[in-house]
């Protein structure tokens, strides 16, 4: 692929450290940079010294101390409700997603760590993160096992996975049919809902955390996840704006929630007061000055439902996903204020021959300003919004040229077949 294929930021101004929610080895490779963020595991690692029993114990490092925690010794996967004539709206949702929610155990490359997935259908599909399957980016051949909410242990092995959404499809063969998650309309969900977090933290299983989305729309950039033998140079693992050797960071659109979410919540649940799925979780915020993998300050952040469920059937059907493309470099631009500087859209700096901005008549110095309908307000906001598309959607884009505000309607390439 040319290195000037599609949307491509060239500047973030995120003040915030973005964590995996895995809980991950400390064996694993350190997380690249991404721009100003720094990504990390929030899976729950496992040093490689530490032994994984039955692929449900997993050291992890809080606040400078190292522990294991045996998520064995636990409710085994089963949510306990001893007074069923006194429950609340928490206890009623949980209960019915719990069922749909499932503990997973990686190892390979010397090392291993637990997620999080959820379940796709009867027959065992089970949707989860990238940085899951590849103990964030250090294998290519993980071995599987995933826990069901009835304490069953089951091989899994890997359908497909997006490093650019941070998304996977694993299959296991249960003995008896599972409980699909049902999902919701992620579009129409608010500020200020009630939602609750469900996973393994730390691998805890079946734990249950409540609180609200505290904002939508929200871009943050992690660390690419895809498996090193898609990580060479001249191909990307799915990860279509960038090329070259290594793992470029990704920008994706997230649901924020101030729900508790800890390593080992990765791949997990984010449901609303009826159960079902608004959610993956992927991430938590970390302090800037933050050093090391550590637990919830109240800002988490989960993939959106709508999208999770357009990758997760593509993978299903077809072992990966599509991607759109624009085919235009985009720094952010800036505000004119001399006493402050605020990302105000996506300013295109080059635009690529044969690309749809160049097909529907997009110039250099436009500045992108919404893309149906979502407000764009810096280079790593559309390309993050244009990439959760599939191949060849349509897209009307807001943008101002010259003084004057424009609408643009196009329809967006195939990342993968650019050449």
């Amino acid at each position: 692929m040319s290195s000037t294929d599609n949307t491509t930021p060239t500047s973030n101004k995120s003040h915030y450290n973005a964590q995996f929610l895995f809980d991950a080895p400390v064996a694993a490779p350190q997380a690249k940079p991404s721009m100003l963020q720094k990504a990390k595991g929030s899976f729950t690692k496992s040093s490689a010294g530490v032994a994984i029993a039955a692929g449900l114990i997993g050291g992890v490092v809080v606040a400078g101390t190292s522990f294991a925690v045996n998520a064995l010794s636990g409710t085994g996967g089963v949510m306990i409700v001893n007074n069923a004539a006194n429950v609340n709206w928490v206890t009623a949702a949980a209960a019915k997603a719990s069922p749909s929610v499932v503990t997973i155990e990686v190892s390979g490359s010397g090392t291993g760590g637990s997620g999080s997935g959820v379940v796709l259908t009867a027959s065992g599909y089970i949707l989860t993160n990238t940085h899951v399957v590849t103990l964030e980016g250090a294998t290519a051949t993980p071995k599987i096992e995933v826990k069901t909410s009835n304490g069953m242990v089951f091989a899994a092995t890997v359908i497909g996975t997006d490093p650019t959404n941070d998304l996977a499809v694993i299959k296991i063969n249960p003995l008896n049919k599972l409980t699909p998650i049902n999902f919701a309309d992620s579009s129409k969900v608010n500020v200020g809902q009630n939602v609750i977090a469900i996973g393994a933290p730390l691998g805890l299983d079946a734990t249950v955390t409540s609180g609200i989305v505290s904002a939508l729309d929200r871009t943050i950039q992690l660390a690419n996840s895809a498996a090193p033998e898609n990580s060479k140079s001249g191909t990307t693992g799915g990860l279509q704006f960038y090329n070259g050797s290594g793992s470029a960071p990704i920008n994706i659109n997230v649901i924020q929630t101030d729900a508790a979410i800890n390593p080992g919540n990765s791949g997990g649940a984010l449901i609303d007061e009826s159960g079902n799925l608004l959610g993956i979780n992927v991430a938590i915020a970390s302090a800037a000055d933050s050093t090391s993998q550590s637990g919830s300050i109240g800002v988490g952040f989960a993939i959106p439902a709508n999208n999770a469920l357009r990758v997760a059937n593509e993978i299903m059907a077809t072992g990966k996903a599509s991607h759109a493309m624009l085919g235009a470099y985009v720094v952010d631009a800036q505000s004119s204020s001399s006493s402050a500087s605020f990302s105000v859209g996506a300013k295109i700096e080059k635009i690529m021959p044969g690309s749809p901005a160049l097909k529907y008549g997009l110039k250099v110095g436009d500045i992108v300003t919404k893309v149906n309908g979502k407000v764009i307000e810096s280079s790593s906001d559309l390309t993050a919004t244009i990439r959760l598309m599939a191949a060849g959607a349509k897209a009307t884009l807001e943008v101002q040229r010259g003084g004057k505000v424009l609408t643009i309607d196009v329809t967006l390439g195939d990342a993968v077949n650019l050449k």
